[in-house]
């Protein structure tokens, strides 16, 4: 089984596309009700509610997400945290030391989805932990 990518439903593909085109700096490939983000380890998309009510079971609400978390990693936190003061309304978590040796900060999209912009800082001797709890 490969995970391709994560998708987000939202009623206004255009506005959150222009969103994480400059949160990420990634330029999207698709169409008007569909947009993939493509980076080097995979992928995430940006569909419209009106895709999903055709094709999709009408399975989705937009706007509803409280539980999932879209995890980037970037190279310097508190770097990304200043260049995102103009783009991000709701800061969650301002950056800061996690226990198991990553600096993270939270912030909502415009749909109130959850995004992570995390940095590793373990050393090398650290012990491997598993991928979810590297990336909060």
């Amino acid at each position: 089984m490969k995970l391709r990518h994560a998708r987000i439903v939202t009623r206004d593909v255009q506005a959150l596309a222009r969103f994480y085109q400059e949160v990420t700096g990634i330029k999207p490939e698709g169409s008007s009700d569909y947009l993939e983000f493509r980076t080097p380890e995979g992928a995430f998309a940006i569909s419209s509610q009106q895709k999903m009510e055709e094709h999709g079971a009408k399975a989705t609400t937009p706007g509803a997400n409280l539980s999932m978390v879209l995890d980037f990693e970037v190279e310097d936190v508190d770097k990304e945290r200043q260049r995102l003061s103009r783009i991000v309304r709701e800061i969650v978590l301002e950056p800061k030391d996690q226990p198991w040796g990553n600096r993270s900060m939270l912030f909502r999209d415009p749909d109130g989805n959850l995004v992570n912009f995390f940095t590793p800082r373990r050393n090398a001797e650290a012990v491997p932990e598993l991928e979810h709890t590297r990336a909060q």
